[in-house]
């Protein structure tokens, strides 16, 4: 009996020693060690990692790209839109000891940052901006999280807009506005038609005012013209001076 008891006693030490003494580290990981609740400057790992009970600590940090999805925020643009907008940010610790000292969570206070910063920027851009400048944004947000987590040694490296979703009485709002612009566009092609073609009529009346053989030459053309067309009917052109002679009784 008394060896089954030391024998139980050597078991139960040796699974203390291996859960709180003996610890594995993986190649993405690191350890914020804590000897008597101080820390050192640097983290350990990866790979085995010996501990003195009841004098040291261990926090572990996962050193991986952390891809978090920041939940859809009501943001009301400069021009007065309200809008739900949900984006993902991607971050990674770069300073283990600093994630894990300046900040409680470094998670749930880089999650709630990016709220904020994606609810402030969005509501300094107008509705337009936010369907067709989302890189700048992107830009924007991403500069503002990386400097603020900084400090809690997280480097931020991306963040995307995913859905900028709209009501449907502004959805409808918009399209109007787009067929408007639309309509704008055709009506000044029209017209920048309409100037071209009276540039080079005047330019071509000039042309034939210089040179009196030439408006004769544009009747034989018209005349061949009609001349080619199935129709029984011809019109000739007269020009007004001919015109003019013709009431008058002069010959022409």
């Amino acid at each position: 009996m008394p060896g089954i008891g030391f024998l139980g006693a050597l078991v139960i030490a040796v699974i203390f020693i291996a859960t709180n003494v003996i610890k594995v580290l993986r190649e993405y990981q690191r350890g914020v060690i804590f000897t008597l609740g101080r820390v050192g400057k640097k983290a350990s790992g990866p790979g085995l990692i010996l501990l003195i009970p009841l004098v040291q600590e261990m926090r572990k940090v996962d050193m991986r790209t952390l891809v978090h999805d920041v939940p859809t925020q009501d943001v009301i643009s400069q021009d007065n839109v309200s809008v739900k907008v949900n984006a993902v940010i991607y971050y990674r610790v770069v300073d283990a000891v600093r994630a894990i000292v300046q900040v409680e969570n470094f998670m749930a206070a880089t999650s709630q940052l990016a709220q904020t910063t994606l609810r402030s920027v969005l509501g300094k851009h107008d509705l337009d901006e936010m369907l067709q400048e989302r890189d700048k944004l992107n830009k924007d947000i991403q500069e503002i999280l990386d400097t603020q987590t900084e400090a809690w040694g997280i480097k931020v490296s991306n963040v995307e807009i995913k859905h900028v979703d709209v009501d449907q009485s502004m959805i409808r709002a918009i399209a109007r506005q787009a067929e408007a612009e639309r309509e704008r566009r055709s009506k000044i092609i029209i017209a920048e038609g309409e100037q071209q073609a009276a540039a080079k009529l005047s330019e071509a009346a000039s042309i034939l005012a210089t040179t009196p053989g030439a408006m004769e030459l544009r009747y034989l053309n018209s005349l061949q013209d009609i001349a080619g067309d199935r129709t029984n009917t011809i019109v000739f052109p007269f020009s007004m001076a001919d015109v003019s002679k013709a009431l008058r009784g002069d010959n022409f």
